[in-house]
């Protein structure tokens, strides 16, 4: 039986050309997104590669006036107190370009990465708790979001099956084929499962079609990245899985193709929708961030107190770490007196900063511990995870570059407070940043919680087929 209505599935759907069509729109939406999301990975290369011309043209520049310093020139070409033999100008002034280099898929999800900049140059002198990762952006992107793969398969993917398949048994019962049908040796549950099975495996097949040529039109490398691909992919499935397996309960469940029609679009706007909404609605009504115009009040006043009593400070400073204790301190006394000051003042916000990081990492924790109520939530959070453009991944960037901003300082103090000179030798050896992306995705527990939220679906739709067969509903108009 199960090969007939492959084959009769097959003709009807060619004949109805459900199958051009899906190859088609599926074709079409995967590509458009997939050049859309491209658009965006080249500009951000491109930034950061003007960025890193930008520092290469800075150190043949500094590598020049060292040079000319050194063999005892006279350096008219900028003021003295740039010139790159003083470690806070070279710190200041040649900083490294610490950037958040996209991976392989980052084209497939847009996530976070219109909110967050991709480069940051830490300079000897800057604060780490001030580093801005924001960037200017159009109001009006961020209300429409990006077309991307990801915006395809959460939304518009649900939206294709269900026009596929709303009207699998009713269309049955409304032509007057049911009861012919009923009287074949084979259950009406296991018929219409076999017809959602056969649905599945189209949308599947078509699917994995378009991913496949989506990222080969994008040059991604299969090998080098085939365990990022298969996760996506595997989500994706898990996905369809999830919006068949609801079309057949509410095959079994309602009656009419309107009602089915309308209750699985019920569906879409309540999980695809409404439950996002309201989850980020109750993790920032459970987690509030703390007032920022509070934050910025109390750094005004302990940057205040700490310029007041830098003297004080650079003493304490030298009495902690007297290896930097010099006889002669007049060279970069100002200096010495605001580092010393700075790292007070770090250590005395770092209560008030935690408590903005906890925060967002009890808002995370929270989304993460709700995503089971809806499957859209657990793909949008898998889905950014793989293209690196999560909220987690831009967190641990901000961690990474806050970490290289203290190796870069580290680097010039020791010179600082030795009132020693920046010479070309030491270029050679200036921290470089690289990104590592250390964020992992629980890729195969977010395809069971999808998978399981279709068993529980299943298990429903056969007590409510039990149900309506017992009261005659399933054959009757």
């Amino acid at each position: 039986m199960l090969s007939y209505n492959f084959k009769y599935e097959l003709k009807l759907l060619l004949r109805s050309k459900w199958i051009q069509i899906l190859i088609v729109v599926l074709l079409a939406l995967f590509l458009f997104a997939g050049y859309n999301g491209q658009q965006k990975v080249t500009k951000r290369i491109a930034d950061i590669d003007a960025a890193q011309l930008e520092m290469k043209n800075a150190d043949a520049i500094m590598l020049s006036l060292l040079d000319s310093i050194e063999n005892g020139l006279s350096v008219n070409s900028v003021p003295y107190w740039r010139t790159p033999d003083q470690p806070t100008a070279a710190g200041n002034n040649y900083p490294r370009v610490a950037a958040m280099t996209p991976n392989a898929l980052t084209f497939t999800a847009v996530g976070q990465s219109d909110l967050f900049t991709h480069y940051i140059k830490p300079t000897v002198t800057g604060e780490d708790f001030t580093l801005n990762f924001g960037e200017l952006s159009s109001p009006v992107q961020l209300l429409f979001g990006s077309f991307d793969l990801a915006f395809v398969i959460i939304y518009l993917l649900p939206l294709i099956i269900i026009a596929f398949s709303y009207n699998i048994l009713s269309y049955e019962k409304e032509h007057g084929s049911l009861k012919l049908l009923a009287s074949e040796p084979i259950s009406l549950f296991r018929w219409v499962l076999q017809k959602v099975v056969l649905r599945f495996f189209w949308i599947a097949v078509i699917t994995i079609l378009a991913i496949v040529v989506t990222l080969v039109v994008n040059q991604v490398s299969f090998p080098g990245n085939l365990s990022k691909i298969l996760a996506f992919v595997g989500l994706t499935l898990s996905y369809i899985l999830f919006w068949f397996t609801l079309a057949f309960l509410i095959n079994l469940w309602l009656g009419s193709s309107a009602k089915n029609a309308v209750g699985l679009m019920g569906f879409w706007v309540i999980l695809v929708l409404v439950a996002p909404a309201a989850v980020n609605q109750m993790v920032n009504a459970l987690y509030p961030m703390p007032s920022r115009t509070r934050m910025v009040n109390e750094m005004r006043a302990l940057k205040a107190a700490s310029s007041k009593k830098q003297d004080a400070i650079l003493a304490s400073y030298l009495r902690d770490h007297p290896e930097y204790a010099q006889q002669d301190t007049a060279k970069y006394s100002y200096w010495h007196r605001y580092m010393a000051s700075q790292k007070v003042l770090k250590q005395e916000l770092e209560p008030l900063l935690n408590t903005y990081e906890n925060q967002i990492k009890k808002q995370q924790e929270g989304i993460s511990k709700l995503r089971i109520i809806s499957p859209a939530i657990i793909m949008q959070e898998s889905l950014s995870g793989i293209a690196g453009t999560s909220t987690l991944n831009y967190e641990d960037y901000r961690k990474q570059v806050v970490d290289f901003a203290g190796d870069w300082r580290d680097y010039f103090l020791p010179l600082l407070y030795r009132n020693e000179t920046f010479t070309s030798g030491l270029v050679t050896g200036l921290p470089q940043f690289e990104y590592r992306e250390r964020v992992k995705i629980p890729v195969l527990l977010n395809i069971l919680l999808i998978l399981s939220g279709g068993v529980l679906l299943s298990g429903l739709g056969l007590v409510l087929y039990q149900r309506n067969k017992a009261r005659g509903n399933l054959i009757s108009n």
